[in-house]
């Protein structure tokens, strides 16, 4: 996270040693929420898990996310009924336009009235405390049920 324009060239001068392309994105401050989306066909988007870092943490990065206490994460997110309805349908329009089967999980961040996409998830992690089986679960599916639904939808044919 550059704050100048003194940290931002030493970041891309760091990241040039590594490749000889590098993407800069705009730092959006709001709230992060994580939508989960279950299904082939016919798909489900799961409750929506907003997910707040420590006051340490500047955003949800590798330490913030798996480090023990680093972050608390709230499922169903405390946003209002309409704009949870919004950033469903952009893990929904995500999953589909990446051609995505089963499940996968989009990062979101909600600042005012707009939702900014940051990544989908593929292949979400699936432990006791990951965001996608806390969702699953806030939707009453339990680890074993929601196991056994992704391998029902994994044997589903085109």
């Amino acid at each position: 996270l550059a704050r100048t324009p003194e940290e931002l060239a030493r970041g891309l001068a760091t990241a040039f040693k590594y490749d000889s392309r590098v993407l800069v994105e705009e730092f959006i401050k709001g709230v992060e929420v994580t939508g989960g989306v279950l299904g082939n066909a016919q798909l489900t988007a799961l409750p929506l898990v907003e997910i707040n870092p420590s006051e340490k943490y500047v955003f949800f990065d590798y330490e913030a996310k798996y480090q023990a206490g680093a972050s608390h994460e709230i499922c169903p997110a405390r946003l209002d009924p309409e704009m949870t309805a919004r950033a469903q349908q952009c893990a929904l329009a995500a999953h589909q336009a990446l051609g995505c089967r089963g499940y996968s999980r989009t990062d979101m961040m909600v600042r005012g009235s707009d939702i900014y996409v940051l990544e989908t998830n593929t292949i979400p992690g699936m432990t006791a405390t990951s965001l996608f089986p806390q969702a699953a679960k806030a939707a009453g599916l339990e680890c074993p049920a929601l196991l056994d639904t992704l391998v029902r939808l994994a044997l589903e044919k085109d």
